[in-house]
């Protein structure tokens, strides 16, 4: 954004409609496909590790070229790359809708996958460059709760729909969001123009993608391969001589794809790193709750949505206020309690049982719901804080690819823990798979997986106290 350019705040709350609509769009198509899995794999003749892959091809393209739209967000413009991608969103989720077995359904969620992550590469710093500085928590506690009401709809919507529709009509449901969107996207956001004589990093663009991707397969036929199998021996090694290469090339381009130095920011990195493991935690309690509330306690599909939305409620409720707290009081205090919120959420969630009712559900997935409001808000707000106006694209994208990757992550690391414990508690192979075990062996897989989770967190905590000590340090050294 040029100097030149004055931002008109007075729009701002016009700017955050038409964010917040993006997130809503894409919050609900994600947390219906989640709440359908279970009927997807009746309805489709597939397998657990099959189904995972609606999610997960929509979760892996997403995080393969997030960043590279950040970056072209930051040389070009994000309104035209913003609206274009409600627009491809909107088209893939019809042809999902349409799609006839399991494997045109992944396919067409790939085509979801390219607009969302347009729309949500771009999100963050749209909403950042609109606020004054010192609203941004605010505003982005807004933008929290608004993808908590996408959540909270998603579920219930979706639960309604394959109870009394089919599941074809999960995905159509988008397309008058996808209209309206756009319009919204066209009308008020502003079209601010980048200065000229900027280059696009392909070398770096074209050797994180294959680094990325081959994290992201390696990690997921893992789960059906095992970690050992050669093919996924070769995929984890070729992540790892890429990535090197990616952080040469960045190093020596006179114009980077992603400006390295963002890094020695501690407080940057801390933060960074917190959000990518709650994520990777989040991810996979969600993706194991719909199971736990259909093939334990035997709940109807409408119920699991009903049920399915008190996490995202919660944080519904707790991000905005969160935000406007940090806005106050600093983002350090506030991340470290949500934290502690969430581990005490994962360890309540190891004592679920055959015969938990709904209330003893609710209360022990409440606090990983609220700690997720109090964590987040503040959270994004240290990290798009932490750039300069120049570079909110490429943070928008970072911020965003660690969501997505530590969603893919989590799915496929989690999900392929709970199906080795699950048959593990078994005692025997199933040709089904791990779903097709006794309700009481699920359980025993899904109670040591949130065990794993909770620790997790407590890595995140630990993490968190040594940004706390640096940021009293560097406070003393200023005084």
């Amino acid at each position: 954004m040029q100097a030149s350019q004055a931002v008109d705040y007075s729009r701002k709350w016009y700017v955050m409609a038409a964010v917040g609509m993006s997130l809503f769009l894409a919050t609900v198509d994600g947390s219906i496909v989640n709440v359908s899995l279970p009927t997807l794999v009746r309805e489709l003749q597939t397998d657990f590790p099959t189904v995972q892959w609606v999610v997960l091809a929509y979760l892996l393209t997403q995080t393969t070229l997030m960043l590279s739209v950040g970056r072209l967000g930051d040389m070009i413009g994000k309104k035209q790359i913003f609206t274009a991608g409600f627009v491809v969103f909107t088209i893939g989720s019809v042809l999902c809708g349409f799609s006839p077995t399991v494997h045109w359904l992944i396919a067409f969620r790939v085509v979801q996958a390219v607009g969302a992550s347009m729309v949500l590469a771009l999100g963050f710093a749209i909403v950042t460059e609109s606020f004054p500085p010192q609203e941004r928590g605010r505003a982005l506690g807004i933008n929290g709760s608004l993808v908590s009401i996408g959540i909270v709809t998603g579920p219930v919507l979706g639960g309604f729909i394959i109870e009394n529709l089919n599941w074809h009509w999960i995905f159509f449901v988008n397309l008058p969001i996808g209209i309206i969107g756009t319009i919204m996207a066209l009308r008020f956001i502003p079209d601010f123009h980048p200065e000229g004589g900027q280059r696009f990093d392909f070398a770096g663009a074209i050797t994180l993608f294959i680094s990325l991707l081959a994290l992201l397969l390696g990690l997921t036929l893992g789960q059906n391969l095992g970690l050992n199998d050669p093919l996924v021996l070769v995929l984890l090694a070729v992540w790892v001589l890429f990535l090197f290469i990616f952080i040469y090339i960045e190093m020596h381009a006179e114009q980077p794809m992603i400006d390295l130095h963002i890094f020695r920011t501690t407080l940057f990195t801390v933060n960074i790193s917190t959000g990518l493991l709650t994520f990777i935690c989040i991810a996979g309690a969600l993706i194991l709750v719909p199971f736990y509330l259909e093939n334990v306690l035997g709940f109807t599909t409408q119920k699991v949505g009903i049920l399915f939305a008190i996490v995202p409620i919660a944080m519904g409720i707790t991000a905005p206020i969160s935000g406007s707290l940090s806005d106050r009081f600093g983002t350090r205090p506030i991340t470290i309690t949500g934290l502690l919120v969430i581990a005490s959420g994962y360890l309540a969630m190891t004592t679920l049982s055959t015969d938990t009712s709904e209330i003893g559900y609710l209360l022990r997935m409440a606090p990983i719901g609220i700690g997720m409001g109090i964590f987040q808000s503040p959270n994004n707000s240290a990290i798009m804080g932490a750039v300069p106006n120049e570079r909110l694209g490429i943070a928008s994208g970072l911020l965003s690819i660690t969501r997505t990757l530590g969603q893919t992550t989590g799915i496929a690391l989690l999900g392929a823990f709970w199906a080795f414990r699950t048959l593990a508690y078994n005692n025997a192979p199933l040709p089904g798979g791990a779903t097709t075990a006794s309700p009481v062996f699920q359980l025993g897989g899904m109670q040591d997986t949130f065990l794993v989770t909770a620790s997790l967190i407590g890595l995140a905590l630990f993490i968190s106290f040594v940004g706390l000590q640096y940021e009293r340090r560097a406070a003393q050294a200023t005084a």
